[in-house]
């Protein structure tokens, strides 16, 4: 009897502590697997709040620098090219981003974190990033 109350104890702790955060990884690449060029390797990431994200330079020459998100957020400096970088995301929202030397290639993407519903498409992108951003923000 002993030994049970022990157990459900203990599983009541469990029960009532926070969950883990995630970490997500996303690669900087010259050319993902479904054939585009200059992307991450992923253009949407869905996480939530508390989570962090990594982005690991696969590929030579580029970087992350965030461009818009929700209001309050202050951006962080823009990475250092070929440097692997993590963020934590503590407020819900759409969050912009971009690679510095290939922004007008369309090398942009978004993280979504909760209930994200900023509006980012006033974001100043030009080249191919603005119709990306455009088929990205459709996908929401």
């Amino acid at each position: 009897m002993k030994k049970l109350l022990s157990t459900v104890a203990l599983l009541g702790v469990m029960a009532c502590s926070p969950v883990a955060a995630a970490d997500t990884t996303v690669e900087m690449l010259n050319k993902r697997d479904d054939g585009a060029k200059m992307v991450y390797s992923e253009d949407i990431t869905r996480i939530d709040v508390g989570d962090t994200v990594t982005w690991v330079p696969t590929s030579k020459g580029h970087n992350v620098e965030f461009i818009a998100g929700p209001d309050g957020w202050d951006a962080p400096k823009k990475s250092k090219n070929n440097k692997e970088v993590s963020i934590t995301f503590d407020a819900p929202g759409v969050y912009l981003y971009q690679c510095t030397p290939h922004k007008a290639m369309g090398m942009i993407a978004l993280v979504v974190v909760g209930e994200g519903t900023n509006d980012v498409s006033g974001a100043k992108v030009r080249g191919k990033s603005k119709k990306k951003l455009k088929a990205l923000l459709a996908d929401l």
